[in-house]
Parts: structure tokens; sequence; C-alpha cells
């Protein structure tokens, strides 16, 4: 259970506000920050840890704004357990990606045995974006799946196979029904439609 947020937590806040200043969520001018802080408040409604609560805040932050060196930049300000769980949800360090389907394959692979904290906050993650894009394909449907790299199929695949290993193996029950329930949504309407 979580106690109090400290001046930790206030930095984070700032950190993952500064470096994702910019950034706007996959075809929409939505900042991305909204989707950091979300994650962030699912996770404390979990009762996850500071740590988790701020892993869950800079969990984009080496994919997305800097690679490796940026993992030891938070490792220094943040401390080791949010620097493994940050690098425990990262599926890539590189510009560019490496090919999508064996990077997503290795990051299923890696969550079976992740520590709870990652599964924590990778599930948190993986919810919110499930809920993002049930909300999305419900407003302009099919054309929800141009915003991805990898086509619709292979965008369930990969919800459908994390729902399934947090369901298995859930770092919190909530959030682990939660997913499958959303993911369920998400292939019954796209498939219907």
């Amino acid at each position: 259970m979580m106690h109090e947020l400290t001046d930790r937590f206030v930095a984070a806040l700032n950190y993952a506000t500064h470096l994702h200043r910019s950034q706007f969520r996959k075809g929409e001018r939505v900042p991305y920050i909204s989707h950091l802080y979300a994650v962030a408040g699912l996770v404390m409604e979990a009762g996850g840890s500071e740590d988790e609560v701020i892993g869950a805040l800079l969990h984009d932050a080496v994919e997305d704004q800097g690679g490796l060196p940026r993992l030891q930049e938070i490792r220094q300000q943040f401390g080791d357990q949010v620097a493994e769980i940050v690098a425990g949800c990262t599926d890539a360090y590189e510009e560019p990606k490496p090919l999508w389907r064996p990077r997503k394959e290795a990051y299923v692979a890696h969550i079976t045995a992740a520590s709870d904290s990652v599964r924590l906050v990778s599930n948190a993650d993986k919810l919110h974006n499930a809920r993002s894009i049930l909300a999305d394909f419900r407003e302009v449907g099919e054309a929800i799946w141009d915003r991805f790299s990898a086509s619709r199929d292979e965008t369930l695949w990969y919800y459908r196979s994390l729902a399934d290993l947090f369901s298995q193996r859930p770092a919190n029950s909530f959030l682990a029904r939660e997913l499958d329930r959303t993911v369920t949504l998400l292939e019954e309407e796209s498939r219907s439609s």
C-alpha cells in the first residue's frame, strides 16, 4: 500500500512532463503526457508503491525520449527500482525501432518472467492503451488501424497475448480483469464491423 507521495514523485511528474511536452498520442492532438498520467493513476489506484507510480510516469521515456542514456539518467535521478521498472516496460532502445512483430513477440516473452512491479506498470499501460483504442474505434471505425505500425489482427494478437499473460499471473487482479474485458470488447466490436 502506497503512503504519502514525496518530492520524488513531484520531480518525476515534472521530469515526465518536460520530456513528453511536445509529443501527441497516435493520430490525435491529445498531449501524450495524458497517457502517462493515466497509467500512473491506474498504478496508484491499484495500490502501487511510489517507485511503481514513478515507473509508470516514466515507462515510455527510454523508448521515446533517448534510449539507454535516458535510462541511465533515470537511474541516477530516481534510483535502481524505478530504472528497472522502466527498462522492463521498454521494448526498444534504438531508433529506428526493430521490426514490429519480433519486437512485440520478445516483449510478450519477457513479460512472462517479469517482476510484479514491471507487470503492474505494463498491465496499466496496456489497459489504458486498449481503452483508448476501443474508444477511438467506436468514434472512427476501421480507420483507427491506420494509426499503427501493425495491422488490426497483429494489434489484437498483441493485446490478447498480454491480457492472457496478465490473467494467468496478475500483479493486480482488477487491472488484469479490466484488460481482458477491454480486449474482448475490442475483438468483438472490430471483428463485427
